[in-house]
């Protein structure tokens, strides 16, 4: 059997769109010094800070309960939006987002737009902030004192959409903390927030603690200690405080991850009005709602103990530690537990430290602020 001769046919030409995308990746191919010295100095900035501390809350001894707050004030952009901001930057510039010359957006409460201003301005990278219009006046001046320009909503559960338009406006690069602030951190180690606090506790009498308590605002900072938890397969568990006008809690009790509320947080930094995609409620062991005036009464109790001001966010993180230490007390129990001094208190002179604001808010602490103290004296929580 003869088989016939198979006929040779040449493969066409490159086609156009062919040829602008190799076009692009050359260019691409030459952008790569840049983005190689921007990973560099972004790593530079965090070879050269020191870890935050661990600082112990004065309780007493004989509870045989220890209190630590993990100070992330103490960052050179002043919260722990700052290792978000770094991460995510390393993030954008190892997938190919961001290159030299890319404007940087995003979507902020405040804290990270600050942050990201900074990381922004260390690569020469203009930044808009888009951020609701009720964010303090400190915050905004941070933003544009780190070279930022902000862009305000008034509908806080646009600032999203409008960040999104936006960034493609300006032929920029969205950097969408709420998405990628759980994928964009190493939760197995590489320094994260976890393995910093479980260094930090090696020497200390109770090294393993009960209960770390966070508050969720994107959700990464919760995802990353979840996640650790889990891998380094340590007891501890987490619980994450919620607030007033947040999609969170309520997501989590009906195990809804659509869930949605239409009033914004007034708890800068934490609380969101829809259930964030970075958002992991399976590592979260239990989740706490605390009124906005609870978190402002142990915010300003917490400042007078610690002899300086202290955020909102850590008021709300305070009031879910002296919840679970008064269980731990109550069911006769030692161990240790640790929450977060996420920013200065300085930042909120105008509003959670100022009367009338509180006010004009309908927020009165006089209430809770007996139950922190009455906590403080005897270890037993009851909300009023």
């Amino acid at each position: 059997m003869i088989l016939p001769l198979l006929r040779w046919v040449p493969e066409p030409g490159p086609t156009a769109r062919y040829r602008r995308r190799v076009e692009q990746l050359d260019r691409g191919n030459a952008a790569r010094g840049w983005v190689a010295d921007a990973v560099r100095r972004v790593a530079a900035d965090a070879n050269r800070s020191a870890d935050t501390h661990l600082l112990a809350f004065p309780l007493p001894f004989d509870w045989g309960i220890d209190l630590y707050l993990k100070d992330e004030s103490v960052h050179p952009t002043g919260s722990l939006k700052h290792r978000l901001a770094r991460s995510l930057f390393l993030y954008g510039l190892c997938n190919g987002w961001i290159t030299e010359g890319t404007t940087i957006v995003e979507a902020s409460s405040g804290s990270t737009a600050v942050s990201e201003a900074y990381f922004a301005r260390m690569l020469g990278l203009p930044f808009v902030a888009v951020i609701p219009a009720t964010t303090s006046p400190e915050k905004i001046e941070l933003i544009e004192f780190a070279g930022g320009r902000c862009h305000l909503v008034e509908d806080a559960s646009r600032v999203y959409d409008e960040a999104r338009t936006l960034a493609g406006k300006l032929g920029g690069h969205f950097m969408d903390q709420f998405t990628y602030a759980e994928r964009a951190t190493d939760w197995r180690g590489n320094n994260n927030i976890a393995e910093s606090i479980f260094e930090q506790l090696a020497l200390e009498r109770h090294p393993i603690p009960e209960w770390i308590v966070v508050g969720a605002g994107t959700g990464g900072t919760s995802a990353t200690i979840g996640r650790f938890l889990r891998y380094r397969q340590h007891p501890t568990r987490l619980a994450v405080v919620d607030v007033e006008n947040s999609a969170f809690y309520q997501g989590w009790v009906d195990d809804d991850a659509e869930h949605t509320v239409c009033a914004g947080s007034r708890i800068e930094g934490i609380g969101r009005p829809r259930v964030e995609p970075s958002f992991l409620p399976g590592v979260v062991d239990r989740m706490m709602r605390v009124p906005d005036a609870a978190s402002i009464a142990a915010m300003r109790a917490a400042a007078t103990l610690l002899g300086r001001r202290v955020g909102g966010s850590t008021g709300t993180n305070l009031c879910g530690a002296f919840a679970l230490i008064a269980e731990l007390r109550a069911a006769g129990r030692t161990g240790s537990v640790v929450t977060l001094l996420c920013d200065s208190g300085d930042r909120y002179a105008g509003t959670y430290y100022d009367d009338d604001w509180l006010a004009a808010q309908h927020l009165d602490p006089a209430p809770y602020l007996a139950t922190v103290e009455r906590f403080l004296a005897t270890g037993h929580w009851r909300e009023p």
